[in-house]
């Protein structure tokens, strides 16, 4: 069983749903300053980083889903 790689997984992909949030509530002047897209002089928000980072989080957590199964035996 591969459980470090589910580890990783789940928590990458709870790492990615955060940053996720964050571009949805924050605009982009009061993001991070390491965050992509962090500008001060933009106030509107960063939509596409938002639903980028979802996507990618949702994937993460496939992944460990289909990694935490059980195997078949032939």
């Amino acid at each position: 069983m591969s459980k470090p790689i589910v580890l990783l997984a789940f928590f990458v992909g709870l790492l990615l749903l955060i940053c996720s949030a964050i571009y949805f509530i924050e605009p982009a002047r009061s993001l991070p300053a390491f965050f992509p897209g962090h500008d001060i002089a933009l106030s509107r928000h960063h939509y596409t980083h938002a639903i980028g980072t979802l996507i990618l989080g949702l994937g993460a957590f496939i992944f460990a889903w289909f990694q935490s199964g059980k195997k078949s035996s032939k």
